[in-house]
């Protein structure tokens, strides 16, 4: 983030101490002494730090304020003063100012106050960048079959369809039901989600609808629902297929009729949401099986949208743990990492039942545990590593039989050690051979003890 920062005062003295205390802080230091020039600055430079004087030659800085916003949304702006009053500070504070310093400015003062703001603007600036990320990298695939699901995405998201959303746990539906809010028309009012296998059955109603004071045991308080905050927005209904009869008739009315009552109360109430709801398992099934309404289940069914497991689009691997690793190496301030050709094959060849969770998650835990810049199968988990060989692979390789066996047995070595946190004697008892071969052995493969 670039540290620029504009000095809007009509005293050349202050402006000329404050640019050198600045300059020394590597602030990159721009000036005006009037309203009619700062503007000029602030549609030519990229500016998100302001001290602004209150009163200038040729208008209020209080009021220039607005100015400023127009540009910089995000901005900060201090206001500065040598009539300072707590009146003054007040509708400064309204008027949307950030602070408020009173003149003469004390350097120690005035730096902690910007530095705060500058880590402010860091933070916030990095967890922007990583929502972007992670909003479209969980969603990176070349495969013709997410390529589909992008293409289906455009369509449906400026509609107000109803969406079923289908497919394993960890394959991303949270993300495409965000992701279809996003670019709706909706994308300015709230998305809810509620995870209905999640709340027990009988506080589900209160979370859906809402509570009236004394409804039940410690509702203080009258409680809006999900489907009151979710008014004129998205609400996702996640693990739907967990939801109690009884509450699926009541959901059903909201669908129809845009209609329902807090839990202990008459007045009906209206809401305007769109409906989009997520389950791992197969509904039809459920409906067969008497766990879910039919009616609902149509109702429901207007698009429906089936995520495909990971380890039915293989071809996009390689670009997900490019994407994650990225993300992870920003989130916890590391050098860039690259992987070798190996460890991406054997990434490539895992079975993932957890899905793109499963290979985030381990991407995350191969990013901490980093030891240099370039990644190999070596720095995979031992749990990881010991689920078979892949004999597809093997023969590819070429790989011989004392090549697989040396490859299980370092596999198992490795997992034993780590299981013991590394105690070479527990280990060398549970494999039953000498402790001098166990040595031997993790210095053939690369491990110390």
């Amino acid at each position: 983030m670039s540290k620029n920062i504009l000095i809007i005062d009509d005293e050349p003295n202050i402006l000329k101490s404050l640019e050198m205390i600045l300059s020394v802080e590597e602030y990159s230091v721009f000036k005006a002494q009037n309203l009619k020039k700062a503007e000029q600055i602030i549609k030519s430079e990229n500016i998100l730090l302001y001290l602004v004087d209150i009163m200038l030659p040729d208008g209020d800085g209080i009021h220039f304020i607005q100015k400023i916003r127009e540009h910089q949304p995000g901005s900060i702006i201090i206001m500065i003063s040598g009539h300072a009053s707590i009146k003054l500070a007040v509708e400064a504070t309204r008027k949307g100012a950030d602070d408020f310093l009173e003149k003469p400015l004390s350097k120690d003062k005035l730096l902690l106050t910007l530095n705060n703001f500058v880590k402010r603007l860091q933070i916030e600036e990095k967890y922007s960048n990583l929502e972007r990320a992670n909003m479209s990298g969980e969603l990176i695939g070349k495969s013709t079959v997410m390529q589909q699901i992008f293409e289906q995405v455009e369509k449906i998201a400026p509609t107000n369809s109803k969406v079923l959303i289908t497919g394993e746990s960890g394959v991303g539906k949270e993300i495409i039901a965000r992701l279809i809010h996003i670019k709706s028309k909706r994308v300015n009012k709230p998305y809810i989600k509620i995870n209905c296998a999640a709340i027990p059955e009988e506080l589900i109603e209160a979370e859906l609808f809402g509570a009236e004071k004394g409804a039940y045991t410690g509702a203080q308080e009258r409680r809006d629902g999900k489907f009151k905050q979710a008014d004129g927005g998205t609400i996702l209904l996640d693990e739907i297929a967990d939801m109690s009869l009884k509450t699926q008739t009541k959901v059903l009315r909201v669908l129809q009729e845009g209609e329902f009552e807090r839990v202990g109360g008459n007045k009906t109430l209206k809401t305007d949401v769109r409906f989009i709801a997520a389950t791992n398992k197969n509904l039809r099934q459920s409906v067969n099986a008497g766990n879910f309404r039919e009616d609902l289940f149509f109702r429901l069914h207007v698009v429906p949208l089936h995520i495909p497991p990971l380890r039915e689009r293989k071809e996009d691997i390689p670009l997900l743990v490019e994407h994650f690793a990225k993300l992870y190496c920003i989130e916890n301030n590391k050098k860039q990492l690259s992987f070798s050709d190996d460890l991406i094959q054997k990434l490539i060849n895992h079975n993932w039942q957890g899905n793109v969770r499963e290979l985030k998650n381990l991407i995350e835990r191969l990013v901490i545990m980093a030891d240099r810049d370039v990644l190999d199968i070596g720095h995979l988990p031992a749990d990881f590593l010991v689920q078979g060989i892949d004999v597809t692979h093997a023969y590819s390789k070429g790989k011989t039989l004392k090549d697989l066996r040396d490859e299980i047995e370092t596999q198992y070595i490795k997992y034993c050690l780590e299981k013991f946190n590394g105690n070479v004697a527990k280990t060398s008892e549970l494999l039953k051979v000498e402790r001098t071969y166990l040595y031997k052995k993790l210095k053939k493969i690369g491990l110390r003890k």
